[in-house]
């Protein structure tokens, strides 16, 4: 084709859609700014189970546990200077719980779900109330030691030790937590 041919047709075109009004144009999809961050599956789940695993480690074992019948705790890299000031009621107790009448397993995840709650609120000075067996078949404290040992291996826990005996004495611990 040559020039003039194609400036006539393109005329005669722009004479036909004279009168068309253009088509608004809306995207059918339409994306989000950002993406959502990945979800991490499977650290999800290795938590789970280690939380899994923290409440129910031990539960089933009778016998009493090795560390059960120490009167007081001090986790390693924290002074003596820190477990005298928790005798002397240096921390104001801020919360307590109270598990008479628990059983083990019921006890192990009161104290779980306690020690969150510790930790989320920030409550530093805490009494836990574990009795004194009175009531246990043969007079015996069934939760004593194991609530001594549960604590001993939790990270959150820098030092415990029994109260006066007006604060629930041998059947009670006062329990200092990382703030």
């Amino acid at each position: 084709m040559h020039k003039g041919k194609l400036e006539e047709e393109l005329a005669l075109f722009r004479e036909a859609v004279r009168d068309a009004v253009p088509l608004r144009f809306e995207p059918r999809h339409r994306p989000s700014p950002r993406k959502p961050p990945p979800v991490p599956f499977q650290t999800l789940l290795d938590e789970r189970e280690a939380l899994r695993q923290s409440l129910y480690e031990d539960l089933y074992d009778d016998e009493p546990p090795e560390t059960g019948q120490n009167e007081s705790y001090l986790a390693p890299s924290i002074g003596r200077d820190v477990l005298r000031k928790l005798r002397r009621g240096a921390w104001r107790v801020q919360r307590e719980l109270d598990l008479h009448g628990l059983t083990k397993v019921e006890a192990r995840e009161a104290l779980a779900a306690f020690l969150q709650e510790c930790a989320k609120r920030h409550w530093r000075c805490v009494r836990i109330v574990h009795g004194k067996g009175l009531g246990s078949k043969n007079r015996e404290p069934v939760l004593k030691g194991r609530v001594r040992a549960w604590l001993a291996r939790r990270a959150e826990v820098l030092a415990y030790c029994e109260p006066p005996e007006a604060q629930g004495g041998s059947g009670a611990l006062l329990v200092l937590l990382k703030g």
